[in-house]
């Protein structure tokens, strides 16, 4: 759900600070408790990853970069695509633009909707139309900080994410995986995206395929997918998922899905060719952030240079990205629309997850969409706001 955010991480350093200098908010020294020997795991080689299966799910995920996986997965009826990035709490903005769709009575109906990080929870109520917005809006400006996560470390993270998981449980229920099933047997598809840290690539993950099985196992894999598509490695714990390969068991880790790609359409092999056989008739990418870079004086603690550097390194691949889709879809002669916030807006927040914060990008998102001045047909400014020409 939710990418890691220089907001966000500014926030956490100055709380896991206080938490780590003072026993009665650490829980008696809790970081250091929480140092011990790393957590075992069962060892599998590159071989065993390569035939591991999910038992009962055998054909619902490929790693993002394969072209026979993709074409396997694909939507079967012809239509517009969506694809929503990563962003955190930015994901507000995203979230009004689908609603604002609703309310100008101008929501396209997409055969493909994707969704990484962030992207992957408004990617699920987006696919399932305005029945959802509600539930969409709520997600993004009724929550705090505290809804996602707990300042108290683990093994394997700084901060514990059960409200986070709890909130998926809640928000992702038996009759919204019905829904998702009913949409895949219609020729739709949602893909999520989460990165297998043990491979080392981006996951697709067929979300109607698995709701289609229709059983209460479909339920908890498609929440699993979720929390790993926003577990923000280090910052969130991972998710492990069960598989098994030749006989043997063993759990695979997977994390966020923005390591990999800031949103996801296609395999970059496809972008490489001239013209197109996909299905689609028009291409929105909907950047929950803004494209430019931005002048941030960073404090000097490792959250929030982490957070920093995550971001600059998440607007770098996304605006490479839409360069190159934007100039395969231009050859192809598929329509492309891109929509991200916007750079003359700022919204002071007072941290993570900031629900007036949150709120005043809903409303942008909400407002920009109702006006149809979401989407541009181009590449958007990319330049930061002060004079490109200037001197590092």
């Amino acid at each position: 759900m939710f990418a890691i955010s220089s907001r966000m991480t500014i926030g956490l350093a100055t709380a896991l600070s206080v938490a780590t200098l003072s026993p009665a908010l650490s829980g008696e020294g809790s970081l250091r408790k929480n140092a011990a020997a790393p957590l075992e795991r069962k060892a599998f080689s590159a071989e065993d990853q390569q035939a591991a299966k999910i038992p009962g799910f055998e054909n619902v995920r490929f790693y993002a970069d394969s072209v026979d996986g993709f074409r396997r997965a694909m939507p079967t009826v012809r239509g517009p695509w969506l694809a929503l990035s990563a962003g955190g709490e930015d994901g507000a903005f995203g979230a009004g633009v689908v609603n604002g769709w609703t309310k100008a009575d101008s929501r396209p109906d997409f055969s493909l909707v994707t969704g990484v990080s962030t992207g992957a929870l408004i990617a699920t109520f987006a696919f399932l139309g305005k029945d959802y917005d509600a539930k969409l809006r709520d997600a993004y400006t009724s929550i705090t900080a505290a809804d996602i996560f707990e300042l108290t470390p683990t093994q394997e993270s700084l901060v514990d994410a059960w409200p986070l998981k709890r909130l998926i449980e809640k928000s992702v229920t038996p009759e919204l995986v019905q829904d998702i099933a009913a949409a895949y047997r219609e020729g739709r598809r949602l893909f999520v995206l989460t990165t297998n840290l043990d491979a080392g690539r981006p996951v697709v993950w067929d979300i109607g395929a698995i709701a289609s099985k229709g059983n209460p196992a479909a339920l908890d894999l498609i929440r699993q997918v979720l929390l790993a598509s926003s577990s923000i490695p280090g910052l969130f714990q991972p998710v492990l998922i069960n598989v098994r390969a030749e006989g043997q068991k063993f759990q695979e880790m997977h994390s966020d899905g923005s390591i990999g790609t800031p949103f996801y359409v296609m395999p970059e092999a496809l972008m490489s060719r001239t013209g197109t056989d996909l299905p689609l008739t028009d291409l929105y990418i909907l950047i929950n952030g803004k494209l430019q870079p931005a002048f941030d004086v960073s404090p000097r603690s490792v959250l929030s240079i982490l957070g920093r550097s995550f971001s600059v390194a998440l607007k770098a691949g996304e605006r490479l990205e839409i360069g190159l889709l934007t100039r395969w879809a231009q050859k192809g002669g598929v329509p492309i629309h891109v929509a991200a916030i916007d750079p003359k807006l700022n919204v002071p927040t007072r941290g993570a997850f900031d629900p007036d914060y949150m709120g005043a990008l809903f409303a942008a998102g909400e407002r920009e969409a109702v006006t149809g001045r979401a989407f541009v047909e181009a590449i958007p400014d990319t330049q930061p706001s002060d004079r490109a020409d200037a001197q590092p």
